[in-house]
């Protein structure tokens, strides 16, 4: 009689546990199509050029100057706008005063070198927070975390690079009557002196985190400063001191330069990567993925971030960042940036939206 045999189970994984013991592996299998016409698909369910859909919510803090809501899947950050005066007495070191410009030169003038004021008087103050329970890497009490100082130190820097914010918005300005002898000489322009400076202090709190911190991070600023109304304020020679107006119809907003907003991409290679011919394919080829979550952030030592403005009809490019990896060439570099580009399209949208 022949003996029976019994085929052995096989061994299967519910999905969850299968992402958590190999996760790569996990990745790798959504990524690597069936079938040559079968696109690959995230664990998310979204193509490696997708994006998630942001929404934003302007003006929902009314204790700030200026505030915003983004959420870019389940990563939502809030921000908040609050300026205060810095008197230019207070300053120990002040910079060099520019030559006295006309009351119509202060109007108009596009202060083309101001960026370097706005960083020695230290006028945009970032911060970031991670709300408790915003991610599990977060502890209750712990002091703040090498991504949250890295967060504030790249906004800065964008702030800065981009010259997003004009330091004329931020002069209290004092036009000193003249004296008898400036009054006898009309081709002598007016003395314009900066008694003091507004300080945006731009507060950020993660409520919730999932992936891609600097965009969602970067929206809420954009979002804020466009909804940052500073009141009118003058110096007051009498009291020696500024004072603002309390009319809410002669604050003033911002005139912020263009709008750059950021994409950010991770690079999952599992097998090295094949340098700049690596963009999306089978083994030892990588996959650039926009708009990470934590999990692939995760497994993706690689990341590139770039900011484009096309608010003028034309791109420019207002910063590139990578860090890790040497996946990234030439070749993707240039679709990163066409990526980019088309997410810029997806801001403005919703940017455009919300001020309608």
């Amino acid at each position: 009689m022949a003996a029976s045999t019994t085929a052995a189970p096989l061994l299967s994984f519910p999905r969850d546990i299968f992402a958590a013991l190999s996760p790569s592996p996990f990745l790798l299998a959504h990524l690597s199509p069936q079938t040559p016409s079968t696109p690959p698909i995230r664990p998310n369910g979204r193509t490696p050029s997708e994006f998630r859909r942001p929404t934003i919510n302007a003006g929902s803090l009314t204790h700030c100057s200026g505030s915003a809501v983004v959420r870019l899947g389940d990563t939502a950050v809030v921000c908040g706008v609050r300026g205060e005066i810095l008197l230019a007495s207070d300053i120990p070191n002040p910079p060099s005063a520019p030559p006295q410009p006309t009351p119509t030169e202060v109007d108009n003038t596009d202060d083309e070198d101001d960026s370097a004021e706005l960083s020695h008087l230290s006028l945009l103050v970032p911060n970031i927070e991670l709300a408790t329970g915003s991610t599990p890497a977060h502890l209750p009490g712990s002091p703040p975390s090498s991504l949250a100082q890295s967060l504030a130190a790249r906004l800065r820097a964008l702030l800065l690079s981009t010259r997003l914010v004009r330091a004329r918005d931020l002069r209290i300005l004092y036009h000193p009557p003249p004296t008898a002898d400036e009054a006898d000489m009309p081709d002598v322009p007016p003395k314009v002196e900066v008694k003091a400076y507004w300080t945006l202090y731009i507060d950020t709190m993660f409520i919730s985190l999932d992936g891609n911190a600097f965009d969602a991070t970067w929206a809420a600023v954009m979002a804020a400063l466009r909804d940052t109304k500073l009141p009118r304020a003058w110096w007051d020679q009498d009291v020696e001191g500024v004072l603002c107006s309390d009319v809410p119809s002669e604050a003033r907003a911002l005139e912020l330069r263009g709008l750059p907003m950021a994409a950010s991409f991770a690079v999952f290679a599992p097998n090295g990567g094949l340098g700049e011919s690596a963009d999306q394919g089978d083994e030892g080829k990588a996959w650039v993925l926009s708009d990470p979550d934590a999990f692939e952030e995760v497994l993706c030592p690689e990341a590139v971030t770039v900011t484009v403005d096309c608010s003028e009809g034309k791109r420019r490019m207002r910063r590139i960042e990578k860090s890790g990896g040497g996946t990234v060439g030439r070749e993707l570099i240039r679709g990163v940036v066409q990526r980019a580009e088309e997410r810029w399209k997806d801001w403005l949208e919703v940017l455009s939206a919300r001020n309608s």
